[in-house]
C-alpha cells in the first residue's frame, strides 16, 4: 500500500526539531503546565467547604470570607490608615493584649493606632491575604484559583466540543463530496455570516431562561391557576362589575372570606392536587388574612406547584454545561473548513485509493488512513481554539450571562473589580490579578498554538 507524499506531510522528527527551536512555545507550555496544575489541581480544595470556628461549614472556600476583612490590599502592599485599623482588629484578642502590654498601652490605644510602633507590630501579626480580599472579605487568591479552574475547564471542554463537531462535519463533507459537500459548506457559510458572539449570547440567554423555568416552575403555576379558575368558574358564578381583573369570569379582586364559594372550591381543588384533606387545604388558605381571591389563588398555586428546592448545585452545573455547549456549538466552523480541505487533498492520494480498491470501508479509511494525517491540523487548531473559548467565556461572564456569582471565573472577577475603581479609593488588585491571569494565559496559549503550527507546517519541516 502506498504511503502519503513525504513532501506534503512533515515527519515526526522534523516537527519535533522545529518545536524544540520555538522558545516562546516552550515557555508557553511551561507556564500553562504550572497554571493548569495550580488552578485545575486546586479545584477539589477551593470548591469544598472551609472549616469554621464553630464546627462544620457548608460554605465553599471560594465563597468563605469575613466582611470585616473586606477590601484589604495584597500582603506586600502598604495599607492606608483605615486598612491598618482593620488589620489590627483582625489580630486575636490575646495576642493584641500581649502587644499592648509590651508597649505599655491599652488595647483600645492599639486599635486606634495611637502608638505607631505597636501598630506596626500588630499589622505584622495580622493575617494578610497574599493577593488581597474582595468586598466580602473573600481571599482573591482562592477566588482566582477557582475562577481559573472554571475558565480553563470551560475553555478546554468547549474547544473539545468544537474539535469533535468540526472534525466530523468537515471530514464527512470532504470525503462524500459532490452536492452533499456543497450543501454542508453553504450551511457553514451562512453561519459564518451571523455574528458569532450574538449566537453565543442568544443560546446562553435562551438556555438560562429554560433552566430558570425548570427550577422556579412559574409557568406550571400559571397553567394550574388558569385550569383551576376555569374549573371553579364552571361551578360558581360571580358578578364582575367594573374594570377589575377577571380570569374566566371570576373577579380576582373580590375579598375571599372562609365561607366564600370561591375559597371552598379552591380548597377542594388544592386538596385533590396535593393529596390533603379539604380541612387541611382550607387551613393552609386561611392563613392569608384579608386576602383577595387573586391572593388565595397565587398561594394555592405555590402549594400545588412549589419551586424545585435543593437544586442550587445542580443549577450551577447546568449553567456551566450550557455555557460550554453554547461556546463549543458555534466555534467549530473554522475547524470544519480546515479539515474538509485536508480531506479533499488526502482522499486523492494513492494510499487512500489503494485502501478503497482493497475494499476498506469508509469508516476504516477515515480512522486508519485519514485521521492520522489530520492530527497535525487538529492539534494546531484545537490549541488555537482554547484561548478563543476562554475569552468568550470571560466576556460572557463579564456581561453577567456566563458563570453566575458567587461562583467565580476570571470574567466575573474582572467585572467585580471594575466597579472598585473610583476616584475616592481604587482597589486596583481586584481588577489587576484576574485580568493579568487571563491575559497571560491567552498569550501563552497563542504562543503554543503558533509553535505547533510552525512545527506541523510542511514547508518549515523541510528546512
Amino acid at each position: 500500500m502506498a504511503e502519503p507524499d513525504p513532501a506534503s506531510t512533515p515527519t515526526p522528527n522534523g516537527a519535533s526539531r522545529q518545536w524544540r527551536r520555538n522558545v516562546p512555545g516552550l515557555v508557553g507550555v511551561a507556564f500553562l503546565a504550572l497554571l493548569v496544575a495550580a488552578c485545575l489541581g486546586s479545584l477539589p480544595w477551593t470548591l469544598t467547604a472551609a472549616a469554621s470556628a464553630g464546627g462544620a461549614s457548608t460554605v465553599p472556600r471560594y465563597n468563605a470570607g469575613d466582611p470585616s476583612a473586606g477590601r484589604l490590599p495584597p500582603a506586600w502592599w502598604p495599607p492606608d490608615a483605615e486598612q491598618s485599623e482593620r488589620l489590627v482588629s483582625l489580630v486575636p484578642a490575646e495576642q493584641l493584649q500581649s502587644i499592648a502590654d509590651h508597649y505599655g498601652i491599652t488595647a483600645d490605644d492599639l486599635l486606634h493606632a495611637r502608638n505607631q510602633a505597636a501598630t506596626a507590630e500588630a499589622i505584622r501579626s495580622a493575617p494578610k491575604p497574599i493577593l488581597g480580599t474582595d468586598v466580602l472579605g473573600r481571599s482573591l487568591l482562592v477566588r482566582c484559583l477557582a475562577g481559573g479552574g472554571i475558565s480553563l475547564g470551560i475553555g478546554i471542554a468547549a474547544a473539545g466540543i468544537s474539535v469533535i463537531i468540526g472534525t466530523l462535519y468537515g471530514a464527512f463533507a470532504g470525503y462524500v463530496g459532490g452536492k452533499t459537500d456543497a450543501v454542508l459548506m453553504r450551511i457553514v457559510d451562512i453561519l459564518y455570516g451571523l455574528p458569532y458572539i450574538l449566537l453565543v449570547v442568544l443560546i446562553a440567554v435562551a438556555s438560562d431562561a429554560l433552566i430558570e423555568e425548570f427550577v422556579s416552575r412559574s409557568g406550571a403555576r400559571d397553567a394550574w391557576s388558569s385550569r383551576t379558575v376555569a374549573q371553579i368558574s364552571s361551578q360558581i358564578s360571580s358578578p364582575t362589575p367594573g374594570p377589575s381583573p377577571r380570569l374566566e369570569g371570576i373577579d380576582l379582586d373580590q375579598p375571599a372570606p372562609a365561607d366564600d364559594p370561591f375559597t371552598r372550591a379552591l380548597a377542594a381543588e388544592l386538596s385533590r392536587e396535593t393529596h390533603r384533606t379539604e380541612d387541611q387545604a382550607r387551613e393552609q388558605l386561611s392563613r392569608h388574612v384579608d386576602a383577595t381571591r387573586g391572593d388565595l389563588l397565587a398561594a394555592a398555586a405555590l402549594l400545588a406547584r412549589p419551586p424545585r428546592e435543593g437544586l442550587a448545585s445542580a443549577r450551577v452545573f447546568l449553567d456551566v454545561c450550557t455555557l460550554l455547549l453554547a461556546i463549543g456549538g458555534v466555534s467549530w466552523l473554522t475547524m470544519a473548513r480546515v479539515i474538509r480541505g485536508q480531506v479533499l487533498s488526502l482522499k486523492g492520494q494513492p494510499f487512500v485509493e489503494a485502501a478503497r480498491a482493497a475494499g476498506a470501508s469508509p469508516s476504516r479509511i477515515f480512522g486508519r488512513h485519514l485521521l492520522p494525517n489530520l492530527l497535525g491540523p487538529i492539534i494546531v487548531y484545537a490549541t488555537l481554539t482554547v484561548p478563543q473559548a476562554i475569552l468568550q467565556e470571560s466576556f460572557l461572564s463579564f456581561l453577567g450571562i456566563g458563570v453566575k456569582p458567587p461562583l467565580p471565573s476570571w470574567g466575573n472577577l474582572a467585572a467585580e473589580g471594575l466597579s472598585e475603581l473610583n476616584s475616592f479609593r481604587s482597589n486596583w488588585w481586584l481588577l489587576l490579578f484576574p485580568c493579568l491571569l487571563l491575559a497571560v494565559s491567552l498569550l501563552a496559549l497563542n504562543f503554543v498554538g503558533e509553535g505547533l503550527r510552525e512545527a506541523f507546517d510542511p514547508k518549515r519541516a523541510r528546512r
